[in-house]
């Protein structure tokens, strides 16, 4: 049997992110006979590859008839150059469909259905229609106990796994939503300096102005292969990496872009999200800082407290030690937000400078004493005096060093051309620092694109201040962002709570 005619490809450089779209002509053969139409999901096939992608019709001549172009990402997954052939199809019947809307409806998913779901998802098959059904469905209190160890054991089976030949690796995350929080790169060289395993990947950020990703970056390239990763640890005990390039956990980064979309929040989801991450990675020991405050992710210790049984019930489950701790969320830590300034803090606090910020480093502290115990490197109760050991005679710094020139090298921190000040408007105390709203601001001002950009903040809670007193200082590395970012500033009147006294 002859194969169906195709169409010729012809590359128009359109950047749709992640979302596979092909663009057709409307009065093309293909359409006619295949009855295709504008956002129809349809099979794309070349040199051997195939991808599912959704139709956008072109009623103009920016393509001819004969004529196909693909989004930048579905050219780049098909590995296609222009005149290439390409081939179209229905795409087939997909069970995990099926599964999706007997979750809609409220019955329980099995571990089969789950893996029909994850592996659809990660091949490309489901739609962003389809992945917002699946969050939709599981939000809010949908995912029991052991739908989301299901869920999390489908989303490690759909990616790679590493495997360390030794134990105990441990690992810290945090579930975010506060700014300046940068204590992992620290954790890292301090735990590892004790000479515990610490391969730590992590993420960029997606909705705030930094994450622990884009922080490390400045200071090391993060962007290494698995080769390169295991030739670092093997070399120092540790590293900070990013883990968007690894295959690990695939399905976690492509529902969270939904999730963020649709500004949902599920417990079973962030628990699968996080332990997936964990166990792909080669963890058995990890500690999960869970911030508590009016404008961070956890709004009350109540929350906090269930989050915290779900992620220890799950892991235990899944054979992962996991310990929780529960810390203030109320106000940044640290002062820079933004990946240079974030870098510039953490600097400080390994160097031991003068100027370090005293919350980022008794947070760091605290936290790496926590892993410390976790992995038998420290007595119950004597972690914290050894992690503040390791750090204030150096070896932390030094451990932390050697990281970075096994990752490809340390640089150095840089400086945004252009600051403007934002002073307080009277005088009083300080009682409120809106997170949400800072790190708007600081994203405003370029971050975490621009990596000097951000907001370094100079007050916090309870500190008295005199009317012009700066509150905080924006940076940025263009004219236009600066503007922007001190025009949205000015706007908001209780981003910097001041209570006249």
């Amino acid at each position: 049997m002859n194969r169906p005619s195709g169409l010729r490809f012809r590359p128009l450089g359109i950047d749709s992110a992640h979302d596979h779209i092909v663009y057709m002509n409307a009065g093309c053969h293909i359409c006619r006979a295949e009855g295709f139409a504008a956002q129809t999901r349809l099979v794309v096939a070349a040199n051997g590859h195939s991808l599912i992608a959704t139709l956008n019709t072109v009623h103009s001549d920016l393509l001819g008839i004969d004529e196909v172009s693909l989004s930048v990402s579905a050219q780049q997954r098909l590995g296609v150059v222009a005149g290439d052939q390409l081939y179209f199809s229905h795409v087939p019947v997909l069970r995990a469909e099926s599964f999706i809307r007997e979750k809609l409806y409220g019955h329980r998913l099995n571990g089969p259905h789950f893996e029909a779901i994850v592996a659809d998802t990660v091949n490309g098959r489901l739609s962003d229609l389809h992945l917002a059904a699946f969050v939709a469905a599981c939000a809010g209190e949908r995912l029991d106990i052991r739908e989301t160890a299901s869920l999390t054991r489908a989303m490690v089976a759909a990616g790679a796994r590493l495997d360390w030949g030794s134990h105990p690796v441990v690992d810290k995350h945090c579930v975010g939503g506060l700014p300046g929080n940068r204590t992992t790169p620290i954790v890292v060289a301090i735990v590892t300096a004790a000479g515990l395993l610490m391969p730590k990947t992590s993420s960029r950020a997606i909705t705030s102005p930094a994450g622990t990703a884009d922080t490390m970056e400045v200071l090391a390239p993060v962007d290494l292969d698995l080769s390169a990763i295991r030739r670092v640890v093997e070399r120092t005990g540790g590293c900070v990496v990013w883990g968007g390039g690894m295959q690990l956990s695939p399905a976690d980064d492509l529902l969270i872009r939904i999730e963020r979309s649709l500004d949902l929040d599920s417990d079973g989801q962030l628990v699968a999200s996080i332990l997936s991450k964990k166990i792909a990675a080669g963890s058995d020991r990890v500690l999960i800082d869970l911030p508590v405050g009016p404008s961070a992710k956890v709004r009350s210790a109540v929350l906090a407290r269930k989050l915290s049984k779900r992620l220890c019930r799950v892991g235990a489950e899944l054979g992962l030690m996991v310990e929780t701790v529960l810390s203030d969320g109320s106000q940044p830590i640290g002062r820079g937000i933004g990946p240079a300034l974030e870098a510039r803090d953490l600097l400080q606090v390994l160097r031991n400078d003068a100027e370090a910020p005293g919350d980022l480093r008794l947070r760091a502290l605290w936290l790496a004493g926590r892993v410390l115990e976790m992995g038998d490197a420290a007595a119950p109760g004597e972690g914290m005096s050894r992690a503040a050991e390791l750090l204030e005679q150096g070896l932390a710094w030094r451990q932390f060093e050697a990281i970075c020139e096994a990752q490809g090298g340390l640089r150095s921190v840089p400086c945004a051309p252009l600051t403007e000040v934002v002073t307080a408007a009277q005088a009083g105390r300080v009682t409120q620092i809106d997170n949400r709203v800072l790190a708007r601001i600081a994203k405003l001002a370029g971050a975490p694109e621009a990596k000097a950009a951000g907001v370094d903040l100079h007050i916090k809670l309870g500190q008295r201040v005199e009317a012009g007193q700066p509150l905080f200082t924006l940076h940025a590395e263009a004219p236009g962002e600066l503007r922007y970012a001190a025009r949205y500033a000015a706007e908001q009147t209780g981003v910097i709570g001041i209570h006249h006294d």
